[in-house]
């Protein structure tokens, strides 16, 4: 964060300046900066520490998504593939209970506000996810049976039963095709490529780079480092589009990288972090920097 600068006074207060081209839309509490009136201040007091982080983050991506784009990176789960819901859920379905497209997303915003705290506090960065959100739905549900959750937690961490994809996503692929390299990083099992071929749109992307290939998964670092070499990609010159804060956005961004969140189920609505819920709106802003 090379423009943006904050002070902690003794009265445990923050002011953060930055340039006014920097300036974030949705930022709270703006005035001059009396130091330099090219520049804004913004004044937080203690106990307003989420904002301040929430702004940190909206600066730096302000700053860092001026940089030219040649090259974007995307997720594959709740990214580009969805999971085939009916099929993974046959076991609690075959008890006649069947959770809404909007309990799922309710249980994804629940467990992934856990998650990202376990990882960013020394956590496992994948697998526990998955034993986290069926945890919290069948706790919702009111079923208890340990055999159905593992059974749902292994049904999908296996990438052929991620295979629903949202009408129109090849063709935005395509479009956004036609002005940046596009490419694939990807948690998996080593067989996300040949999802990505029976979903029709593997051939949208130059390369593919899946953990249970390389042997290393996100966030560490070494993972985006080999999809950059595979692309022979500059990092700062590249985007990584993805779901999950912890895993997601922070691995792409310690690996030197620009980052945006895919936020279908809304978890990070209210964080000021960038975020799109559709590839339709990926299009846009990626419109409005060029």
């Amino acid at each position: 964060m090379r423009e943006v600068s904050a002070e902690i006074r003794k009265d445990r207060q923050a002011t953060f300046r930055f340039p006014k081209s920097f300036l974030p839309q949705s930022a709270p509490s703006l005035r001059e900066d009396r130091k330099d009136p090219s520049k804004t201040s913004i004044h937080l007091h203690a106990g307003e520490g989420a904002r301040a982080t929430s702004l940190r983050k909206m600066c730096d991506y302000e700053e860092g998504m001026r940089k030219p784009l040649t090259n974007i990176f995307f997720d594959v789960g709740n990214t580009l593939l969805f999971p085939d819901r009916d099929y993974i859920l046959k076991p609690l379905i075959e008890r006649q209970v069947k959770p809404s497209l909007e309990q799922w997303h309710a249980t994804e915003r629940v467990t992934k506000n856990k998650f990202d705290d376990i990882v960013q506090h020394g956590g496992p960065p994948d697998h526990s996810f998955w034993r986290m959100f069926y945890a919290q739905m069948l706790t919702q549900l009111r079923v208890e049976d340990e055999s159905l959750h593992r059974a749902l937690v292994e049904a999908t961490r296996q990438s052929a039963n991620w295979c629903a994809i949202r009408p129109g996503t090849r063709e935005a692929l395509c479009r956004i095709g036609q002005r940046y390299r596009l490419a694939v990083i990807s948690n998996a099992d080593g067989k996300i490529a040949a999802v990505l071929e029976r979903c029709g749109i593997a051939d949208c992307f130059a390369s593919i780079t899946d953990s249970g290939i390389v042997g290393c998964e996100k966030p560490d670092s070494a993972i985006f480092e080999a999809a950059l070499r595979s692309m022979d990609a500059q990092a700062e010159e590249s985007l990584y589009v993805g779901d999950v804060y912890s895993v997601d956005y922070l691995g792409a961004t310690r690996a030197g990288m620009q980052a945006m969140l895919f936020d279908v189920s809304g978890a990070y609505r209210e964080t000021g972090l960038p975020r799109v819920e559709s590839l339709e709106e990926l299009e846009r802003k990626l419109l409005a920097l060029s």
